[in-house]
């Protein structure tokens, strides 16, 4: 039985989309979407039932192809990739999972892209202390092979009420904590995909076991769950 996985003819229309962005050729080719989208969707699906075996999912969201322009300059109408995240299950476990499907441009991410600011605050706390377990896990071989080093915005500075000097200053000033790896269209057709993008998830729970841990206790170690 052959599983879900990434087809040429999806690639191929979202190139052909990012080529002829517009409302009348989307019109046009609206069943050939409705195909593309629905490989997509049971590919997705198909990873989450995988990460189930290691992880608790508590919710798959498949963003919509249609591109919000109200604030935007850019007023093209569609996204020209498929794209879904992964929600963990439970407020003790942090950390979320993202798959991004893109000719010549896709992707997974995992980690922390939009932290509130309360946790913001709490892991650079945690950073200016002692981010040495966190350095260690960034440092082994099996996980740099796999996601290299981390990513994310940053301040050109320190935040306020931290110290440019800070040894840790590198990871302090960061706005994002999050680890990205990036595939070749030859990878994402490859039969074997979804177990790469399974493994590679799996791979980042050392992190989000840390992250977890710091995110739901206070600077005295102690939980802040009900």
């Amino acid at each position: 039985m052959l599983h879900p996985a990434i087809t040429k003819p999806t690639l191929q229309f979202l190139t052909d989309l990012k080529e002829n962005n517009n409302r009348e050729w989307f019109a046009e080719h609206k069943g050939q979407f409705k195909l593309r989208e629905t490989e997509a969707k049971a590919f997705f699906n198909e990873v989450l039932e995988k990460m189930k075996t290691h992880d608790e999912i508590e919710k798959l969201k498949v963003f919509r192809i249609y591109r919000d322009v109200r604030f935007s300059k850019n007023k093209t109408p569609y996204k020209f990739n498929f794209s879904a995240s992964y929600t963990r299950a439970g407020k003790q476990r942090r950390g979320g999972y993202y798959l991004h499907i893109q000719t010549q441009g896709s992707f997974i991410a995992a980690g922390f892209w939009a932290p509130e600011k309360e946790d913001l605050f709490r892991i650079r706390k945690e950073w200016q202390i002692d981010p040495s377990d966190f350095r260690e896990i960034m440092s082994k071989k099996a996980f740099k092979d796999v996601w290299g080093s981390l990513a994310g915005d940053e301040l050109k500075t320190a935040p306020k009420g931290f110290d440019k000097e800070d040894p840790n200053i590198d990871l302090i000033r960061k706005k994002q904590y999050i680890f990205v790896r990036n595939f070749s269209d030859k990878e994402v057709l490859s039969a074997n995909f979804a177990d790469t993008v399974n493994a590679s998830f799996k791979v980042i729970r050392p992190y989000f076991d840390l992250m977890s841990a710091v995110l739901t206790t206070n600077l005295n170690g102690e939980s802040l769950l009900d």
